[in-house]
């Protein structure tokens, strides 16, 4: 009672309020008080601990403490009304996170640090290349496109702006009515603000972060995203397609399965079904392939016999392929376009058969390759791009045939190489190697709504796409050999029909293919050239969802111990000479065998054009017999010889030495009797 009395009287002396402040300290044989904990441990210095418990109002008297003098002078109480023990947030938060990392929070082996993923994004940051053409410089700083800010609050004569807002200038409570003579220009303005509102409703295109897919090594011409966005393919020119998976990939960006559908051929189209467990593969040659999601075949189409005239009589494609899409609606029915000059509809459960055979319209009956094909959003309708520049659509209807329901003559001056239909079925994009992006509307089909000029085309794989909610339109362009621009992506709004943005993807590489997912929010587009082929893929942490997000910040498995792999090193002394046993004599013999010397193998008879047993088109060993037969001066006279008289001109020399047969029959073989010649009977 001593020690409290005294250390009442020093704090009221030094002007503290007369509540009893003691530095307690619980004995230990009692549980600690809820809140954080404040027993000394070895890591921490009893001076720590002291600091960190200075002064605490006195516990209730059913616990027992033990009173000892404090060694600290506790802090001045602040000037204003709060309690003395309050103790500020961020100090609050500093000492837990302290304490924290004293003790450990879990047991067994320490889980993986996760990555920051501010950090992994701000190491994804792409620079702003983005133009647009507004002449406005303040309207195009930065890519976001979407509302303007709001504009500043205008002072009223009154002042009533000061009265109604803060000292930060934010407006509090319900905006003010408008004015009169506001309302009375309200009813002139309102053509223009139904104007704006069309402009302010535009998506914000995801383009503050950028990341690239590798692997290929020429440009990439074909691009499919699955429906959820969680897998993609890519084909290339280099006869491969790379399949990557976001949930599966790291930081590093490696595709996990490559595959060659036809060796030789290029990738031109790729596209999933509507359920996602299978994708299309369309390359160069007269045949589709399909695969599941894993990247197994599970199927290949017939071809055709080439030497049949008409093509309905035909089984398949005759010639290269050169697009293909998977039904949206129904996942049986895939579509094909072919060099060949016509278009198939095919069920993907019977492989070698076909169930519709499209001719399209022609001036003259000849066979014009179809450059592009695509089905409608309902899966009701298919589009032709003809080689002749026209542009051919087909109802899907019981009875139907090959007669177009709308023909389009001359739509372009070059090749198709993109159509895409809007959500709705009015709206139809067209791309061409014509350098134009044609926007068409199918109730008004003779003539396009707009034309986009200069957007340089030099592959016939590159399209046109919608943003999400189609509103914007996007389609990529080439470098030209004396351009300076390199590889865009350009943006136009589809109500406005004007261009809205250019974003710059590669300085060098040609933007072929372009899609914008909805679901992800992400813009994808390939590049490449005759040598490299890469996938960038736009995104905006702010606005996008999964994707490229799941990857960015996934750092690389590290090598652990356990990883480690002794390399042995072989010792083996019967690869010496000295220590090699001897071959068997089998192997002995069959090694003699294939000696020509050895075996003594006799020479192969002679063959081919000669003369005097020697082969030659010279019909002689050297030139310059060749050169005196060709003279005159050898003469070859066996042709003009009677045979008979060439052969009884070695009768004497055989009669008088006999070498083979006639020695052993000498005694008891008959005197040859000769006939005489015709030619000297006849001289008679």
């Amino acid at each position: 009672m001593k020690k409290i009395k005294t250390i009442e009287k020093v704090k009221l002396s030094r002007g503290f309020s007369s509540a009893p402040f003691v530095h307690c300290r619980l004995r230990p044989t009692q549980s600690p008080p809820a809140g954080p904990a404040r027993w000394p441990s070895p890591r921490r210095p009893l001076a720590a601990v002291a600091a960190d418990d200075h002064c605490r109002p006195t516990p209730s008297a059913t616990t027992a403490v033990t009173v000892t003098p404090c060694c600290h002078p506790p802090p001045l109480p602040p000037p204003t009304a709060a309690p003395l023990n309050a103790t500020p947030a961020k100090e609050v938060r500093d000492m837990e996170e302290a304490f924290r990392a004293q003790f450990p929070l879990s047991f067994g082996k320490p889980s993986k640090p996760q990555a920051n993923s501010s950090s992994a994004h701000s190491a994804t940051l792409r620079i702003s290349s983005s133009t647009s053409s507004n002449p406005n410089p303040e309207e195009d700083e930065g890519t976001v496109i979407g509302p303007p800010p709001p504009p500043a609050p205008v002072e009223s004569q009154e002042g009533q702006v000061e009265s109604q807002e803060g000292h930060d200038g934010l407006m509090v409570g319900p905006p003010r009515p408008p004015l009169p003579s506001e309302e009375m220009g309200s009813d002139s303005d309102s053509d223009s603000s139904e104007f704006d509102r069309d402009v302010n409703d535009l998506p914000r295109i995801p383009l503050s972060n950028e990341i690239m897919l590798k692997g290929h090594t020429k440009v990439i011409s074909a691009l499919a995203v699955d429906h959820s966005g969680s897998r993609v393919l890519s084909g290339s020119y280099d006869y491969t397609v790379r399949m990557y998976d976001f949930q599966g990939m790291n930081s590093k960006l490696q595709s996990f399965r490559q595959l060659e559908p036809f060796e030789g051929h290029q990738v031109r189209s790729l596209s999933w079904s509507p359920t996602s467990d299978r994708f299309l593969c369309v390359t160069g040659s007269a045949q589709a392939k399909i695969y599941d999601r894993d990247g197994l075949t599970l199927g290949e189409f017939i071809k055709g016999d080439m030497y049949i005239r008409d093509l309905k009589n035909t089984k398949g494609h005759i010639s290269g392929l050169t697009g293909g899409e998977w039904n949206p609606k129904s996942k049986e029915t895939i579509l094909t376009s072919s060099e060949d000059g016509s278009l198939r509809i095919w069920d993907v459960a019977e492989f070698s058969s076909q169930k519709q055979v499209i001719k399209p319209k022609l001036v003259r009956p000849l066979r014009i390759p179809v450059t592009a094909c695509a089905w409608d959003h309902d899966g009701k309708r298919i589009v032709g791009g003809i080689g002749d520049g026209s542009i051919q659509i087909w109802n899907i209807k019981p009875g139907w045939g090959s007669r177009p329901d709308i023909y389009v003559e001359n739509a372009h001056a070059d090749d198709i190489t993109g159509l895409k239909f809007s959500a709705d079925g009015q709206v139809l994009l067209s791309r061409s190697t014509d350098s134009t992006l044609k926007v068409w509307d199918l109730r008004k089909i003779k003539t396009p709504l707009a034309v986009f000029a200069d957007l340089p085309n030099n592959y016939a794989q590159t399209n046109a796409a919608f943003s999400p909610d189609e509103q914007l339109i996007l389609t990529g362009t080439s470098v030209e050999k004396e351009g300076t621009t390199g590889g865009l992506l350009c943006f136009y709004d589809r109500i406005k029909l004007e261009l809205v943005s250019r974003v710059g993807i590669s300085p060098t590489y040609s933007v072929v293919c372009c899609t914008w997912h909805p679901k992800i929010n992400q813009v994808f587009a390939t590049v490449g050239d005759k040598k490299v082929g890469e996938t960038h893929i736009l995104y905006d942490p702010s606005i996008s969802q999964r994707g490229a997000l799941v990857c960015v910040g996934r750092a690389s498995r590290k090598k652990s111990v356990d990883d480690y792999e002794l390399q042995p090193v072989i010792h083996n002394p019967h690869a010496l000479p000295l220590f090699r046993d001897a071959p068997s004599r089998k192997r002995q013999r069959e090694k003699a065998l294939k000696d020509p010397f050895k075996s003594h193998k006799p020479e192969c008879p002679v063959n081919g054009p000669g003369f005097g047993g020697r082969v030659g088109t010279t019909k002689g060993s050297l030139l310059t017999q060749y050169l005196m037969k060709q003279g005159g001066l050898i003469k070859e006279t066996w042709m003009d010889e009677d045979p008979r008289e060439a052969i009884l001109k070695y009768a004497d020399a055989a009669a008088k030495d006999p070498q083979f047969i006639a020695p052993a029959y000498a005694e008891t073989q008959p005197e040859p009797v000769f006939a005489k010649s015709d030619s000297e009977e006849e001289d008679k």
